[in-house]
């Protein structure tokens, strides 16, 4: 049997429609945000390389402006996800959000890119600091900022089961992180080492690298129906508690977007009637919807149970 989509767990209270556009908008406005602090920092921090010259400062202000950037195709992926389903599209759209988290890679590797030129540049023609006290705030603010919006990005994206918008709070992390090796980059310079300020740039790049492998394992990971054992495991568990229910054959599951789906075959005994099998598909669908989180779908199928013995093949 096929079933009708059912919400976020958090909201019971609400019906499927309802509680599929609150996990959107939900991450809207966490996107929103989050969208609106970077920026403000990035801009301010721009402001700052303006006066100071420092490639670390500027490494890091142009990963802020990138990671703001992601803002863009997730508001695009969760406004998406709200549509109803249409003919074209019977599933609906919310693998769009799969399609933004690879875009968030793609932008990412394009910071890493213009991060790691203009380091290597200044490493070989190294340029002086201006302006260092102005440089070692905007370190402070930067980490300051991204961490904020990291903490709120992961946060949202854990409850509504958004691996996209998780992976642009851990991209937000690692850029709180890279500020403060602007503040180390800017001590180095007023010590005496006057190419700290490329090295650390360098190092901001590699961190950018190793930002991106993460946030494209975890993306890729969904956008190929991966999920993990475990889930697994707790449907098998669940649906085989069922009253009625022998055993649990060919479970599955998949997220399209931040919704988890699941597909499984239940075995029943083979002299149930049609309205019997249908009424223990029920069971396994509701108690599905109600034990496994994040679950918005489940299609229940039912087998009949063989236990008449095979005959053996006679022998020659």
């Amino acid at each position: 049997m096929s079933d009708a989509p059912h919400g976020d767990h958090d909201h019971d209270h609400f019906g499927p429609a309802d509680a599929a556009a609150f996990a959107s908008r939900e991450g809207t406005r966490a996107t929103w945000i989050s969208l609106g602090l970077l920026t403000l920092t990035a801009v301010l921090q721009l402001g700052i390389v303006a006066i100071s010259g420092s490639v670390a400062l500027l490494a890091d202000t142009i990963h802020n402006f990138t990671d703001a950037l992601t803002a863009i195709p997730l508001l695009i992926a969760f406004r998406l996800a709200r549509r109803p389903p249409t003919r074209r599209y019977p599933y609906g759209y919310h693998r769009a959000e799969d399609v933004a988290g690879l875009t968030i890679v793609a932008l990412i590797g394009i910071s890493a890119l213009l991060a790691g030129a203009e380091a290597i540049r200044r490493l070989l023609d190294p340029q002086p600091i201006e302006a260092a006290g102005w440089v070692l705030a905007a370190g402070a603010l930067g980490f300051l900022g991204n961490e904020a919006v990291a903490q709120y990005r992961i946060r949202v994206g854990k409850r509504i089961g958004s691996a996209a918008l998780v992976a642009d709070g851990m991209h937000a992390r690692t850029d709180g992180l890279t500020s403060l090796g602007v503040v180390a980059a800017t001590i180095g310079v007023l010590i005496g080492f006057e190419r700290a300020d490329a090295i650390v740039g360098l190092a901001i790049t590699v961190a950018i690298v190793f930002t991106m492998w993460r946030a494209a394992t975890a993306v890729l990971h969904r956008a190929l129906d991966g999920t993990d054992e475990s889930t697994l495991a707790l449907i098998e568990a669940v649906a085989g508690a069922v009253v009625g229910v022998e055993h649990v054959e060919d479970a599955r599951a998949r997220w399209s977007g931040h919704r988890l789906l699941a597909d499984l075959t239940v075995v029943v005994a083979p002299t149930l009637t049609v309205e019997a099998g249908h009424a223990i598909a029920e069971g396994v669908h509701d108690a599905l919807l109600g034990e496994v989180p994040r679950l918005a779908e489940a299609t229940v199928h039912v087998d009949p149970h063989d236990h008449a013995p095979h005959a053996r093949p006679e022998a020659p």
